[in-house]
């Protein structure tokens, strides 16, 4: 696959000083050989040489044209003649004609293969860049047992010398792979690339650069919505995000309500796509979702952004770290990958390196960290690999160390430049930019699916709808998703101020407790078992009505646990504990009643007396955590307050219970 970075001014720099400096380095060569003695030459005739240097005035002017024919004048008059050769293949490779180029190196080399060893590296590069593997392979080796090498060239040739035996076993043993095209609802005779998509499937973001005769490059988010299984018609997502300018980027928040993007300096006096104020070549802003639309974009701030170039965001799906791409100081390459963690306060962390073992000496890019919080997809040129920017996996163990990158294989990458790969949240469909033979037109959207090694870690969500319970207002709460073993808190979110809607990924393997809160209303808590889970196809649907602060209310602690038969706190209760702690705390005035509730097995005295130890226990944890006592009281109903009828097992779970009643504003 390729995709074109059409998106960032650091890319199309760095394309030019790369032309600039190949060019360079072989015209210095040439031209240096035109000033010496005629012996130097492999040529002694004399009209051969002077129609060769006629042809380097020529190419030193830019008149490639007028060069290439002087120097098919000087082969006339010399078969053997090697410069001229040389000379044609670099204007065949300046122009992208790579074949063209390898076979003029070819005749110089044939003409006199001791002649200038250096020969064989420049082919071995044209080689590998088009996926001659096995040629690329004899030239660098043939390259390397010149004695006297240039460092920085030797290094370069054994690097690639790895990367052609990668890519001949790797082509040996190909990964499934059969892309299709999204069609004319995301696709259009224009280019679409670089995507972002919800946890939940439902919401694709994409790039478009609607270029025109008098702009070649126009840059708009598009949006589509899934429906019924199908892509709907994308619409341009707006002019809250749109400008004149460019928007590139996108990276969406796992439940949709945030949105990353990158916005680059395009004029001379320095100012940024649409007006918007920056600190550097290219910057990283956001965009929070209020109901349908979305708010004015804000610069993320000096501690993510600098005087350099940030680019190619990802958000984790916890909303604590943010993913970016960098080539400020100090980093192991010409582009690295770092972090960024969200403080308490609301800021961002200073950003940290990810690591030399993510990071290279090259250049990496396209990062995305997968909605299961350790599965990062990431392309780059240091790894071992195809020859170009391919694209790796890396996974975090349990201590948060991230393993060696892997390689997806052949032929998800292959010789060319592969990049901005998007996974989606159930972890078997891939979506890439492409501009591959029988498309829409220029580069368009296609999805694969994903062969089951390179999957990240099986996920799961709840999704739902945020609401006052008297009047049904939405509400834009504040989400808390803890692992009951552990009481980490593993999400944090807040619902869509606008209409109440909300999405939290649940990682599988895990048993979780769910805290809603939003001032002037009591929280909401709800558990979550998903281990041994066999389905992770069917989410969670969940309408949350939060009470009012008032007299008489009730809430139902449904993260209070208990041994069977006994009244002594799990210590996976501690996190629903503190919570309550923290309410209390913040709402000073508050009086409440702790109640203990079971079910109707048992005699009814020892259930009484269960139920108020239960409470108790509550009320002490409570107390002993600086909750003035004054503030509290304590009562076992046993089973006289049943929610549901005791007639089953279900429902004499829900039947063992505690709670707690506002008895005082």
């Amino acid at each position: 696959m390729v995709i074109k970075i059409w998106n960032t001014i650091e890319t199309r720099l760095s394309q030019m000083k790369k032309l600039i400096v190949i060019t360079t380095i072989l015209l210095l060569n040439l031209v240096c050989r035109a000033q010496l003695p005629p012996g130097v030459y492999t040529s002694t005739n004399k009209k051969a040489i002077s129609a060769f240097e006629s042809a380097m005035k020529y190419y030193q002017s830019n008149n490639d044209e007028k060069a290439r024919e002087e120097a098919l004048r000087a082969i006339e008059k010399d078969a053997n003649f090697a410069e001229p050769h040389l000379l044609i293949a670099e204007i065949y490779q300046s122009k992208k004609q790579t074949q063209e180029a390898i076979n003029e190196y070819v005749k110089a080399i044939t003409i006199n293969p001791g002649y200038n060893l250096s020969n064989f590296y420049n082919i071995a590069m044209l080689e590998i860049s088009i996926g001659k593997y096995e040629d690329a392979k004899k030239d660098f080796e043939r390259f390397l047992k010149k004695p006297n090498i240039n460092p920085d060239s030797k290094e370069t040739a054994e690097r690639n010398l790895d990367n052609c035996n990668f890519a001949i076993e790797a082509m040996k043993h190909p990964v499934p792979f059969n892309p299709k095209n999204m069609g004319e609802a995301i696709n259009s005779n224009l280019d679409e690339y670089f995507p972002a998509i919800t946890a939940d499937d439902q919401t694709f973001i994409y790039t478009r650069n609607n270029r025109n005769e008098q702009v070649a490059l126009q840059e708009d988010f598009l949006v589509s919505k899934k429906v019924n299984g199908v892509w709907s018609p994308s619409v341009l997502i707006g002019n809250g995000i749109n400008t004149s300018g460019n928007e590139g980027a996108p990276a969406l928040s796992a439940d949709g309500e945030l949105l990353f993007f990158v916005a680059c300096q395009d004029s001379p006096d320095g100012s940024y796509t649409g007006g918007r104020k920056g600190f550097g070549s290219c910057d990283i802003f956001y965009s929070q979702k209020v109901g349908n639309a979305w708010s004015k974009p804000y610069n993320l701030g000096p501690n993510i952004n600098t005087k350099n170039f940030e680019s190619q965001p990802s958000f984790s799906a916890d909303g604590k770290t943010l993913y970016f791409v960098s080539n400020r100081a100090g980093g192991f390459g010409g582009a690295d990958i770092y972090f960024s963690t969200l403080r308490e306060d609301g800021s961002w962390g200073i950003p940290v390196n990810i690591g030399n073992k993510i990071n290279t000496p090259g250049k990496e890019e396209s990062v995305f960290i997968h909605p299961d919080g350790k599965t990062l997809y990431f392309s780059s040129n240091g790894h071992v690999g195809m020859g170009g920017l391919d694209i790796y996996m890396s996974r975090k163990d349990e201590k948060g160390n991230w393993g060696a990158p892997v390689n997806l294989g052949y032929p998800i990458n292959t010789f060319v430049d592969d990049n901005s790969l998007l996974i989606n949240g159930n972890g078997d469909i891939a979506y890439f930019a492409s501009n591959r033979p029988g498309g829409i037109g220029g580069l368009d959207m296609y999805q694969f699916e994903l062969y089951e090694a390179a999957r990240p870690s099986k996920i799961n969500y709840v999704k739902g709808k945020v609401f006052d319970a008297k009047t049904k207002v939405p509400l834009g709460a504040h989400f808390e998703l803890i692992d009951l073993e552990t009481s980490k808190t593993m999400i944090i979110s807040d619902a869509n101020s606008g209409n109440g809607e909300f999405l939290v990924t649940l990682p599988i393997d895990k048993n979780y407790a769910l805290n809603v809160s939003q001032p002037g209303y009591l929280f909401y808590s709800e558990n979550f078992s998903l281990k041994g889970l066999s389905d992770n196809s069917k989410p969670y649907t969940l309408d949350i009505p939060l009470q009012p602060i008032d007299t008489g209310n009730v809430v139902e602690l449904k993260n209070i646990f208990f041994e069977t038969a006994k009244f002594d706190l799990k210590p996976e209760s501690k996190a629903e504990l503190n919570k309550l702690v923290s309410f209390l705390i913040l709402n000073k005035t508050m009086r409440i009643e702790l109640s203990g509730h079971t079910d109707n097995v048992g005699d009814k005295k020892s259930n009484q007396l269960l139920s108020q130890n239960r409470a108790k226990s509550v009320y002490d944890y409570l107390i002993l955590n600086g909750i003035d006592a004054k503030r509290l009281s304590f009562k076992g109903y046993g089973d006289t307050r049943p929610k549901v009828k005791n007639d089953s097992d279900s429902n004499r779970a829900l039947n063992r219970r505690t709670e707690f009643k506002v008895i005082g504003k």
